[in-house]
């Protein structure tokens, strides 16, 4: 099992958050999901972000890849992503 780390859309149109997510590589984009490890809402200005940086840094140990979204988005929070 290729664990994930990625986005998940929620929201309307133009008024879309996401969410960050553990999940398979395997299932669809907003499918199932192992655990929710974050919020981000880019349509506010600034964008808010809320990260559970030690489960983040939980499943990284253990084998799960940021996709670059998230990474980019883990590096502006602050938090190691190796």
């Amino acid at each position: 099992m290729a664990v994930v780390i990625r986005l998940k859309t929620m929201g309307t149109k133009k008024k879309i958050k996401h969410r960050l997510v553990v999940t398979d590589s395997k299932f669809p984009r907003n499918g199932r999901f192992l655990e929710e490890v974050g919020y981000w809402d880019p349509s506010k200005e600034p964008a808010i972000v809320k990260i559970k940086s030690e489960r983040i840094e939980h499943w990284i140990k253990n084998g799960a890849k940021p996709s670059d979204t998230v990474k980019s988005i883990l590096k502006k929070a602050g938090v190691k992503t190796s």
